[in-house]
C-alpha cells in the first residue's frame, strides 16, 4: 500500500524562485470526485509523461496513495471524456538543503495561487524551514486540487485568499 506524507504551505514572498531547479506544466482532471467517495481518482498530464492516482479522500498529512503510469494518449482521451474541468499549474522544483519543495503555480480559474507541498517520511519528520515558506494549511480542505474545480482562488473572498 502507498502512503504519502505531504505537508503543504502557503508562501510568504517569491524568494523561492531564484532557486528553482527545474519546473513543468501538469493538466489533471478527476474521474472520481464526489464528495461521500472514500478515494478520488484523478489523470495527470505532465511534460514528461502521463498518470493515474488513486489517493484516500480525507484532509489531512498522512493518506493513503496510489499512482500508475499511464499511455499518454490515454489520459488526453480521459481527460477529453471524463471529466468535467481540469486544474492546471506549472509545479517549480526547489531544493533547500536536502529537501525538494514542489510548488504549483496555479492557472486559469486558480492563477494567483502559489502552494508549496512538501514530502516527509514521516507525520511528526522535522524538517529545515526556508525563509519563504508560510502557514502550514495541510489541513484546510480548500487548498487541495479537488476542491479547486469546484471553488476556484477566482471565487474565494479576501479572507480566505489572505490563507485565514
Amino acid at each position: 500500500m502507498g502512503i504519502e506524507i505531504e505537508r503543504k504551505f502557503l508562501l510568504i514572498d517569491d524568494g523561492w524562485r531564484a532557486a528553482v531547479g527545474r519546473s513543468q506544466h501538469l493538466v489533471q482532471g478527476y474521474l472520481a470526485r464526489t464528495h461521500d467517495a472514500p478515494c478520488s481518482i484523478r489523470v495527470r498530464i505532465g511534460d514528461n509523461g502521463a498518470w493515474l492516482n488513486i489517493k484516500s479522500a480525507v484532509a489531512g498529512i498522512e493518506r493513503t496513495e496510489f499512482e500508475y503510469a499511464i499511455p499518454r494518449a490515454d489520459a488526453e482521451q480521459m481527460l477529453a471524456s471524463f471529466c468535467h474541468g481540469v486544474v492546471e499549474k506549472i509545479r517549480h522544483y526547489v531544493p533547500y538543503e536536502e529537501l525538494m519543495f514542489e510548488i504549483d503555480e496555479f492557472l486559469g480559474d486558480n492563477a494567483g495561487l502559489i502552494v508549496a507541498e512538501l514530502e516527509l517520511a514521516a507525520v511528526d519528520a522535522a524538517f529545515a524551514r526556508p525563509p519563504w515558506l508560510g502557514a502550514d494549511v495541510s489541513d484546510r480542505l480548500r487548498y487541495y486540487n479537488l476542491h479547486l474545480l469546484d471553488h476556484p482562488f477566482a471565487c474565494w473572498s479576501a479572507t480566505e485568499r489572505a490563507g485565514e
